[in-house]
This record gives C-alpha cells, sequence and structure tokens, in this order.
C-alpha cells in the first residue's frame, strides 16, 4: 500500500461515542477519527432477510493455496463532492487506505486492509453522518472481521442502524436516513456492501464490472421482499414515502420500520470478487452520479482521466465535474480506488485476419473477362 490515509467529507468525531448520537456535520473539512465505538448487540428484525444474489456473473479467482504469489493491489484512493443543485448536502465519503490502523484501537499488522464508503442521506443529514462515524469502527472492531467478513459486515450494518434508533430515541430531531454502500479490499479480495441506490462499479480490462445492485422499490426483487413484508409500492416509491428499498434510519417514517421489523431493510446485499492484474481502478458514487453516467460510460471517462494525469483525486473531481455538467440534479459525491501505480494501459484491439474469397459465379466472370484479354 502506497500510504496511509484517512479521508472523509462532513464527517466529524463526536464528542463520546458510547452515547450513540451522531456527529456534528462539519462542512468543509477533513477530520480525521480516533475514538473507538462502542461494542452493540446485533437486533435483527424479522423482515431483514440476506437475499443471496444468485445471478452474480463474477466468478472469483480459484485459491491456489500459493499465498506467497497472491496479487496485492497497490492502492491509491481520492474522492470528491459537490452539493450540486440542491439547497444543502447530505452525501458523506470516507476513504481509509490503512483501515486497520486507522479504525482499531490496538495496532495491526493484519495485511493489506482498506475501507472506503459513501452516504446519501435524506430527509436531513444526521443518519448519513452517523454511519460515516459508525460502520467502519463496528466492523473493525467485530472479533470475527475479517475471518468471516461477511458475517462482520451484515452485523455492522445492523448494529448501525439499531444505535441510530436509539440515538433518536434521544433525540427526534436526528431523525433522518441514508443510503450506504462500503468496498472493503482485504488483501486480493474486493468485497462490496450496498444497501439503497449507491453504486460500485470495478474496471476489468476497460471493462465494467457492477459490484452492487440499485435497491429501488420497482425492482422485482425488492417489490417482492417488500410485499412479504407488509408494504407496497406505490407510484415507485416505497409505501408512497420513499424512493429506495434500502437503507439505515427513517425509523420516523411511519409503517417502514419497527421493533418488529418492516418493509424498510437495512442489510446489506454483499458482493464480492479476487483482484488480479486485469483489475485497473474502482468507483464508487451517490446516485446523483449514476443518474447521469451509465457503469461503462463512467469506466470509459475515468480511464481516460487517469491516462491523462493518473490522480484519483483529479479523476473524482473531474467525474464530479462532468455530472454537473450533464445536469445532474443531486448531491454529488464519488471515490475513485485505483488498484496500481501505473495509469491504466491503451488496450489495442489485435488486428484480425482478412480471409479473402471469391465466389463461383465471381470466378466465372474473371475467367470470361481473362478470356476477352487473349481474343
Amino acid at each position: 500500500m502506497e500510504d496511509s490515509k484517512l479521508m472523509f467529507d462532513n464527517c466529524r468525531e463526536s464528542e463520546s461515542s458510547s452515547n450513540s448520537k451522531p456527529p456534528n456535520p462539519l462542512a468543509g473539512g477533513h477530520h480525521r477519527l480516533v475514538a473507538s465505538a462502542t461494542k452493540r448487540s446485533l437486533v435483527r428484525h424479522p423482515s431483514l432477510v440476506r437475499t443471496k444474489l444468485s445471478d452474480v456473473s463474477l466468478e472469483p479467482r480459484a485459491d491456489t493455496g500459493d499465498h506467497a504469489t497472491e496479487y496485492i493491489p497497490l492502492l491509491r484512493s481520492g474522492a470528491w463532492a459537490d452539493i450540486g443543485s440542491r439547497s444543502s448536502m447530505e452525501d458523506v465519503y470516507v476513504c481509509a487506505d490503512n483501515f486497520m490502523n486507522h479504525y482499531r484501537s490496538t495496532s495491526s499488522n493484519e495485511g493489506n486492509h482498506a475501507f472506503y464508503g459513501v452516504f446519501d442521506g435524506h430527509g436531513g443529514k444526521h443518519a448519513a453522518d452517523f454511519a460515516c462515524y459508525h460502520l467502519p469502527r463496528f466492523i473493525a472492531e467485530d472479533e470475527d472481521f475479517p475471518r468471516q467478513i461477511d458475517r462482520a459486515i451484515s452485523s455492522a450494518f445492523l448494529q448501525t442502524d439499531t444505535a441510530f434508533a436509539e440515538a433518536c430515541t434521544l433525540d427526534a430531531d436526528l431523525a433522518s436516513g441514508t443510503t450506504a454502500l462500503a468496498a472493503l479490499v482485504i488483501g486480493s479480495s474486493l468485497v462490496v456492501a450496498n444497501a439503497g441506490d449507491c453504486r460500485a462499479v470495478l474496471c476489468r480490462r476497460a471493462k465494467a464490472i457492477e459490484m452492487s445492485r440499485d435497491h429501488k422499490p420497482v425492482c422485482l426483487r425488492e417489490k417482492e421482499r417488500i410485499e412479504a413484508s407488509g408494504g407496497y409500492v406505490d407510484d415507485g416509491y416505497l409505501n408512497g414515502q420513499l424512493n429506495v428499498a434500502r437503507a439505515l434510519g427513517d425509523w420516523h417514517l411511519e409503517g417502514l420500520k419497527s421493533i418488529d421489523g418492516g418493509p424498510l431493510s437495512g442489510e446489506p446485499e454483499l458482493m464480492s470478487t479476487r483482484l488480479t492484474e486485469e483489475d485497473e481502478f474502482l468507483i464508487i458514487g451517490c446516485d446523483g452520479i449514476w443518474d447521469v453516467f451509465m457503469s461503462q460510460n463512467a469506466v470509459d471517462f475515468a480511464r481516460r482521466r487517469l491516462q491523462e494525469h493518473n490522480d484519483p483525486v483529479m479523476c473524482s473531481k473531474d467525474i464530479v465535474d462532468e455530472a454537473l455538467k450533464r445536469k445532474s440534479g443531486d448531491n454529488l459525491s464519488v471515490v475513485v480506488v485505483c488498484f496500481k501505480k501505473q495509469p491504466p494501459p491503451n488496450l489495442v484491439a489485435p488486428r484480425g485476419r482478412v480471409h479473402r474469397s471469391i465466389s463461383a459465379e465471381g470466378l466465372k466472370e474473371l475467367q470470361s473477362f481473362l478470356d476477352t484479354l487473349k481474343d
């Protein structure tokens, strides 16, 4: 790993991590997080049933058992955010290239661990700030992490959700919600956990590979889960109130969440793959980016910029600026994670051999022409 870096936007350390209150928003500052979050018991709601992505086309590289030759990416990350056309900024991001050393109370020499996250708040910014502050801590402090990655990450999402519910009972002004997407690099493994409509896209040899699925109420799988939990979809909105099917927070919205469960799920879907030499970079962004970029379009755009300057921070800014030019109507935030020191290579498609042939009729016409020349 090239640098040890922690970077986040509009998210600050709270005075006490044991009272479950979120940090107060502080615009325009990057502040290091140092306090350790209190371990909380996991409360799983009946509606939060793990959904398996049976149609995922990613095929992780087979484990050969030879860890000495395992590919380890060299991580470089950057991020950028803009309020866009909105009156307030509710997006938050975090970049931790050296995750365990920044978030565990004891120093760690466990190898290559990194955490990147984007959080898109709605109805206020408190839930996004809360998730930005607590989610990575719950993951890092889990005694099963990184041995049982899926369980630790899913548990951290639900712990964050229930901890925010407790905070809201102490202060009703905190009422809000947020989507959440976390991308972790553990050695050569990339794990993405998503609850909401943020998106992660991997660039593998110039090809876009979606590492998350947008959780919209109109998606068939989400619609079926919502209806099975007693909810409904009205004009694309969950219970006519929310345009995402999964989110943290929103405990104040009637009929979406309760101690007995509900149609709004805070449990993430996880996708993972083994990184190889063909993997170039990862883009994670809130829906304001994806409203105006298709996944392959974003990869093509970012790839060209990285070939020009090879700077993930400038690339993130380029993506946000382009989204503004394309008239995105939302807050904008994006994180770009490069896996190599070098810029993406120029890929020249090999020229195929041209096979020329002539039909029997063409041969006859040619022969007739040659015969006239003899005459």
